[in-house]
């Protein structure tokens, strides 16, 4: 059996629970695998993205986002179902991933992360030495692995 690597394999399950309600839902994200990186949509609609704060303290990724109420003192309101107030998402993030080199984006009310894969933990091939001699199709980038 293969197994795919995964870094946000770590999700704290009890974070999610608790934020399955109503903190989550205020701040619903897709999240894909795309070649050497992760992409993270997280739809903030009516956020001022200046209110947005993203970090990354050892390895969690934090979102926090603010939306603030209308304070129209003429408004008699029928009925309000958009969230206001602070919003956060955490996701442990597992090894494998460059931290340092997250990139974020802001369009149309949607935040996006590219988180890549590091080098360490991109695929790579092994070079196959026989005495001295290096087969066709090995890889010069990696070890050697020596036949005795």
């Amino acid at each position: 059996m293969v197994l795919t690597f995964d870094p946000f394999r770590e999700f704290d399950r009890m974070a999610g629970q608790m934020f399955g309600g109503g903190t989550a839902m205020a701040m619903p994200m897709d999240l894909y695998r795309s070649g050497d990186h992760f992409v993270l949509h997280c739809d903030l609609a009516g956020i001022d993205p200046g209110s947005v704060q993203v970090d990354v303290d050892g390895r969690v990724l934090v979102i926090r986002a603010e939306r603030s109420p209308r304070t129209d003192a003429d408004v008699q309101w029928i009925r309000r179902e958009r969230a206001t107030g602070t919003f956060e998402r955490r996701l442990t993030l597992g090894d494998g991933l460059d931290l340092d080199r997250i990139a974020a984006t802001w369009q149309d009310g949607v935040l996006t992360l590219t988180i890549p894969v590091a080098e360490t933990a991109k695929p790579r091939r092994i070079e196959i030495n026989t005495g001295g001699q290096v087969l066709e199709g090995s890889s010069k980038r990696t070890a050697a692995i020596t036949r005795s």
